[in-house]
């Protein structure tokens, strides 16, 4: 069934999978489901769909548009290139797909290892600017469980990664804890801070409606600069002179630090598993979000592969 608009309301009676890290096999999308947008950096329309996918394959962008080796492109750390704004993931033949992290946000707050993303252009539809939109995806197309295990990534010691007063880090923990805070020094946004457990009906509650924001005076800047092209109050929160310009106001009253904890969830998703793990971000963004996985994974000594019924308490 296609999903041509965002639907910043969801009362679908439909229930996801089970938390990732309570099932012990994998999972993929039962059917398929297609949605139709803009990039909210590119403006360019596009369209995609999400389909089921073999045990052991992972996330895995499809760029219909392009032909042979050019067309497949992971959802995994060690390929994004590009973090200015967004997280970008590519392979060798230069093909890209921009601004993946409320998709990669829904998939695996929703318990999806394996599935085919088939899309027609080089940067995800925004909708509206949240997670929502997808989680609803997925419930249209249903969970179904596999056979082959589920892999845990358990944090064993701290990593950390800080640049310019921004800072992430992941420290050990016997669940997929999300800390983060954010200090702009100005209304409406001020300092704000939320910790999560990830679990799909978390996810969605308290996380998953959170949209995208930036500020009026930049949007001119931005576009000379290639981004933001296709943003726009129906996909964006947008401020100006420290008023919120959207006539419907906020969804929640701190939903600025929310999408930041949704970006992190999505941006740690490219894990390839599950983390369990206490991760915490201060100010930070996609970029460093990147570097804490490309730590993370630099030390053998602070990671190991779990069964996700063997993760040591």
């Amino acid at each position: 069934m296609p999903y041509d608009a965002p639907q910043p309301v969801l009362n679908s009676s439909t229930r996801l999978a089970p938390h990732p890290a309570l099932g012990t096999t994998q999972s993929t999308l039962r059917g398929t489901a297609e949605c139709s947008g803009v990039g909210v950096h590119s403006g360019t329309p596009v369209t995609m769909r999400l389909l089921p996918a073999p045990e052991n394959t992972g996330i895995v962008f499809i760029r219909t548009d392009l032909k042979n080796g050019a067309r497949l492109i992971p959802a995994r750390w060690d390929h994004v290139v590009d973090t200015r704004l967004c997280t970008v993931v590519g392979n060798a033949s230069g093909a890209r797909v921009a601004t993946i992290e409320h998709l990669m946000a829904a998939l695996h707050a929703g318990g999806i290892d394996n599935a085919f993303i088939e899309i027609n252009g080089a940067e995800v539809p925004v909708m509206d600017g949240s997670s929502d939109p997808f989680v609803f995806l997925i419930e249209m197309a249903g969970v179904a469980p596999q056979h082959a295990p589920r892999r845990v990534i358990e944090v064993l010691s701290p990593v950390e990664v800080a640049e310019e007063g921004k800072r992430v880090s992941l420290r050990p923990a016997l669940e997929s804890r999300f800390s983060f805070e954010i200090d702009f020094g100005q209304a409406p946004i001020n300092r704000q801070r939320y910790d999560f457990v990830l679990s799909p009906d978390g996810f969605k509650s308290e996380i998953g409606r959170a949209r995208t924001f930036g500020f009026f005076e930049e949007v001119d800047q931005l576009r000379k600069l290639g981004f933001a092209r296709g943003g726009s109050l129906d996909n964006a929160i947008v401020i100006k002179d420290d008023h919120v310009m959207n006539k419907d106001g906020l969804r929640y009253a701190n939903e600025f630090v929310r999408h930041k904890l949704l970006d992190a969830v999505g941006d740690l998703a490219l894990a390839g598993a599950v983390v369990w793990g206490h991760f915490e971000g201060y100010c930070s963004g996609h970029a460093l979000n990147n570097q804490l996985l490309r730590a993370l994974f630099a030390d053998p000594s602070a990671w190991r592969y779990a069964g996700a019924g063997e993760v040591a308490d």
